[in-house]
């Protein structure tokens, strides 16, 4: 590593450091503010309100990494250029890709690093931080004698066995319903069984639902009228086979899962049967695509910290900042018409990038 890399990088990386710390800071102390009240309602001590955060702080680099890039890089470009140091390098004979080299590569690194985490460490961290605040809910209702991690007036759909379930009440903690219904309908969409039960559980021993207190009815499809009716104190159904753990994250929001559970829910999905999982699969994507966004941020950078008024470099910093907003509100324009089936969910997920992608290319050639 030449000199000129090696002193681009120390005057990059003490700006990064700092614009780093700082954001990640600022979306700490706001999950501080909207979460720990919830926490020291649970009855959480200190030490498990730290063990919480630490768990959570792995979650913020993939939204934190992207930005904090930018800054580094408009900032310290930035200064080099007010200093005159750019026009000497250029002067030198030396190109903007020459000068920026050392940016270039840290681009793809970073990229590659938030490939991994997305991959691994993240899911963990996101995972980990809902089952903590879970369990501290969990055991605050069983201190209270509430009942334990109760959603009411759930449901279920699931496309690919063709059953809806409705549940009156359903325990997040034992994975227990009440008030059980289960429709079943044939590949023409018309009922052709159905259970109601008391209570129903899942067997994990042997991976399916058990009901109880309920009755059995079939129904002749074309008619639609029942042709039989059971009563049964206990069955056992091994073809209903649903996990209830995925069962209970589809009440969560696309947002709050990890990119493994994303991939679970939307396994051997139809989205064409089941309009209400495009909103998971497009934040599937989202995340897939998101590492690229450190590479594109480097061609997004150097372009407006190295061009502008010399007088005041801080007008192509600006420029860049407001072009970032733009990007993010493209992202979520895109991201609801994927959701409305407007846009196929690939497209929602790639085009902000992509566009902004073009850009970047655009203006960095304009600078060589």
């Amino acid at each position: 590593m030449r000199i000129l890399d090696r002193y681009l990088l120390a005057e990059w990386l003490k700006i990064f450091v700092l614009s780093f710390l700082v954001i990640f800071g600022i979306l700490l102390l706001e999950d501080i503010y909207d979460d720990l009240p919830d926490l020291l309602g649970y009855g959480a001590s200190a030490g498990e309100i730290v063990h919480y955060y630490l768990v959570m702080l792995p979650s913020f680099v993939p939204t934190v990494l992207p930005v904090a890039l930018l800054v580094s890089i408009l900032f310290a470009l930035s200064g080099l250029h007010r200093k005159n140091e750019i026009v000497a390098m250029r002067a030198a004979g030396l190109n903007i890709f020459r000068i920026t080299r050392s940016l270039w590569v840290m681009g793809l690194l970073m990229a590659a690093g938030l490939f991994f985490l997305n991959a691994a460490w993240v899911p963990w961290s996101v995972q980990q931080t809902r089952l903590i605040r879970d369990h501290l809910r969990f055991a605050n209702e069983a201190s209270k004698q509430e009942q334990v991690g109760m959603l009411t007036s759930f449901t279920y759909d699931n496309p690919k066995t063709r059953r809806l379930w409705f549940m009156n009440a359903f325990s997040e903690y034992t994975y227990q319903g009440y008030g059980v219904t289960v429709f079943v309908r044939n590949e023409s969409g018309q009922e052709v069984q159905r259970i109601i039960a008391r209570e129903a559980f899942y067997d994990d021993a042997d991976g399916h639902w058990v009901f109880t207190n309920g009755r059995e009815i079939t129904y002749e499809p074309q008619s639609g009228d029942p042709v039989r009716s059971l009563a049964f104190d206990q069955k056992e159904v091994t073809s209903f086979t649903e996990n209830p753990y995925l069962m209970q994250v589809l009440s969560q929001r696309p947002a709050d899962l990890s990119l493994y559970e994303l991939r679970d829910v939307l396994s051997d999905a139809d989205l064409k049967k089941s309009p209400k999982l495009r909103p998971y699969a497009v934040r599937y994507q989202s995340i897939l695509v998101s590492p690229i966004s450190c590479f594109i941020v480097v061609c997004l950078a150097i372009p407006f910290a190295v061009s502008g008024v010399r007088v005041n470099p801080m007008v192509g910093v600006s420029k860049c900042v407001a072009l970032l907003f733009a990007y993010y509100f493209l992202a979520n324009i895109c991201r609801l018409l994927g959701e409305q089936q407007i846009l196929p969910i690939a497209v929602a997920a790639w085009l902000p990038i992509t566009f902004v992608a073009g850009l970047a290319v655009w203006l960095y050639r304009k600078v060589i």
